[in-house]
This record gives structure tokens, sequence and C-alpha cells, in this order.
């Protein structure tokens, strides 16, 4: 599995980043097969939230491996914090609190990654400074990042927080690349030229941080896939015909699209099934031409200016 580095930190990281939502999706010993198969493949970056099954998620993934010392060491665990039922919370108390939870469950003492999840209009940039310098010095948090937060939300943060911030995830996947058109058509006056963001491609990109892309494999929120989907038919046509010359499957297409991006991304995979992980991990040995990505592009829908 190829690596990047995990933003300005030292952190090694794969380039496929294992999402762990649907876990509880599977029954303990389909999950350790998952798990296990993930770490021979070299894909030990394991993405997580306190909300996902409820809490579940973690407790499920930590049992299905029988946590240890000597299993934890060969993986990296990243977990969410700041969804609450109703609202969001980044408030010091509910950081930390969410943190201790994160780590039982997960039956470990630390995080490699702790991110801030959906951004929180209530916000104090202090608060957040204070509970990550008492997780970083604990020990129980290694490196910092957010999730869903345009440039200005981050430079607030960043102005308090000492930490720097290493990864922000973002909806991003072939149907869902406005984050890419925006800048492609630039002064044009056409839908794709709506800048919804803040330019936070460019942003992560100047400032070291990596881009956690989830959802690669939807179209809108969270409506369905775009593969195999007769809604798509041209853009199916066009990965299909690129897999058979690659002689891979569609789904490993999909995720090469994303990483051939100069960006260095790491995209979040959510599935559970065994071969479509091994599938999404074989992209990282696929380095599309400019002409391929392109065409793909062009296939969801986007008009080049």
């Amino acid at each position: 599995m190829r690596t990047i580095k995990l933003g300005s930190s030292t952190l090694d990281v794969p380039v496929i980043a294992v999402g762990c939502m649907r876990m509880n999706s599977l029954e303990k010993a389909d999950a350790e097969r998952f798990i296990q198969t993930a770490l021979e493949e070299g894909a030990n970056f394991f993405d997580h939230a306190d909300i996902y099954g409820g809490g579940a998620c973690e407790e499920i993934f930590a049992d299905a491996i029988n946590m240890n010392t000597n299993i934890r060491e060969k993986m990296i665990l990243q977990s969410k914090c700041g969804i609450r039922k109703g609202m969001f919370d980044f408030s010091k108390e509910y950081i930390l609190e969410s943190v201790d939870g994160i780590l039982k469950r997960l039956k470990t003492d630390y995080l490699d990654t702790l991110l801030l999840h959906r951004p929180d209009a209530l916000v104090e940039p202090e608060e957040v400074a204070e509970a990550f310098d008492i997780l970083e010095s604990s020990g129980k948090v290694r490196h910092f990042g957010v999730s869903n937060q345009n440039p200005m939300q981050i430079q607030l943060l960043q102005k308090f927080v000492k930490q720097p911030l290493v990864a922000n995830q973002l909806q991003l996947s072939i149907t869902n690349a406005t984050m890419i058109s925006n800048g492609i058509n630039v002064n044009m006056e056409n839908e794709s030229a709506i800048n919804r963001d803040g330019s936070v491609l460019d942003f992560c990109r100047l400032n070291n941080i990596t881009i956690q892309p989830w959802s690669p494999f939807q179209y809108g929120f969270f409506e369905g896939t775009f593969l195999g989907n007769e809604k798509f038919p041209k853009l199916n046509e066009q990965i299909n015909e690129i897999a058979e010359r690659y002689e891979v499957s569609n789904t490993t297409i999909a995720i090469s699209w994303i990483l051939r991006h100069p960006a260095n991304m790491q995209p979040v995979i959510g599935t559970m099934n065994v071969q479509r992980l091994k599938d999404c991990i074989k992209a990282s040995e696929i380095q599309l031409t400019r002409e391929e990505w392109y065409s793909i592009y062009r296939a969801a829908g986007n008009i080049l200016p």
C-alpha cells in the first residue's frame, strides 16, 4: 500500500482509510475477518466517530480483534466527536468526555488522530485549544484535525489551537466534485463556477492539510452509489471501459480517480465487503492518465469552460 504523510505531521499513513461507520452491520467473526484483511493488505488506518452506531461500531471493532497492545501498534486509529442529538458541541467539557468514551470503547490508551465532526456554530476556539492541550499532554491524542470545515473556520481555530490541524474530511466523489469544479470554472458565469467552500481544496494544499474524502461512491447526500446506477449511463460506460483496460473493477477506478489528484488525498471507504475492500486498496497501484481522469470527469456531466 502506498503511503503519504498525514498533513504536516511525520505520520506515514496509507492512501486508503478504512471507514468503520457500518461496522455494526457485521457479526463478530465477519468483522474480525474484515479488519484482518485490511491489515494484511496494508490498510491499517481505521476511521471512527463516536456517533457511528451510537458508539457500537467502536466497541464491535475492538471486540472483533480482541484489542491488545500488540495489535494496537499495528494500526492507526482516528475518531471524531462533536455531533450530538439535535446539536453540535465543541465545548471543552464535551470534547474531553467524548474522547474518554472513544478510548474506552476502542480499548486503547490513545488515538492517533482526533477530528472535530461538523462545525459547531457556538464554538469557542479558546475552549477547543484548552481541550486539545489536555488531550495532547495526557497522551490521549497525538494529532488533531477537522471535518467538513471551510478555510476561515480552520483559520479561526488555528489562531488559538497550537497543534497543527493535519486533516479535513470533506465530501468528494466523481459526482460530488464541486471543490474541483469551481477551480476549473474560475470567472465563468455558470453553476460550476460557484465557490461553495471558500476554495478549501487549494487552502488545504497550501497549508499541508490532508483532505480525507468521504462517501467516494455516493451521489447527492447519501442518495446512493453512482456505480452501476442507470442514472449515470455515460459515467459508468467510461469507468467500465477504463476498468477493462487496467483489468480491475469499476470500484478500483472510482477510487483511483480521487487518488490521481495531486493533492494527495486519503479517501475514506465505507464498505464492509472484503472483496470491495481489496478493490479499493488496489486503486493505490493505478495511475490514471490525464486524458482518462478528464474523460471520467466529463462523463459525470461536468463541462469544461
